[in-house]
């Protein structure tokens, strides 16, 4: 899908829960993929349709997988924090752009942040320990967010 949609002058950045699952399959599953789609060309619809994708509501389907493919309203942002900057992975023939690690655990934390949804807490300490994230801008953001306390508490859970 990036790819096809990438050839066309639209980039695609995976987001959210499916982004989460991306960097921790092996501790949470997201229901469905999120995209935003960060350079819109005409035409993006056809494209996908063109790779066998069939649009149900405003979300896209396809016959090989079991998964709903979503594309939120942009921008790509954590808050008021514009993304500008996402990791590529090429795998074989296949490009995926996806949210860093660190834009991912404040993704999670936006959620526990304001609507204390503890479950986003444990995914964002699994995601920050799958791998390096950068502590201040998580810690900064946390703070311009007003939520220093619950900052505190998720470090504690990640660094024990």
């Amino acid at each position: 899908m990036c790819d096809a949609l990438q050839k066309h002058g639209t980039v695609a950045v995976l987001t959210g829960g499916s982004a989460a699952t991306f960097y921790t399959p092996e501790s949470y599953a997201s229901d469905d993929i999120d995209f935003i789609i960060t350079f819109r060309a005409q035409g993006a619809a056809k494209v996908l349709r063109d790779i066998g994708f069939l649009e149900r509501s405003g979300a896209y389907v396809h016959p090989a997988s079991k998964y709903l493919v979503e594309f939120p309203p942009g921008p790509l942002a954590v808050g008021d924090d514009l993304i500008t900057v996402w990791d590529t992975v090429e795998k074989s023939d296949r490009t995926l752009h996806v949210i860093t690690r660190t834009d991912c655990v404040r993704d999670r934390l936006a959620a526990y942040y304001h609507w204390n949804d503890y479950r986003s807490l444990h995914v964002a300490c699994d995601v920050a320990r799958s791998g390096a994230v950068d502590w201040n801008v998580i810690r900064n953001w946390s703070d311009r967010e007003g939520h220093m306390m619950k900052f505190t508490e998720f470090w504690k859970l990640v660094n024990g």
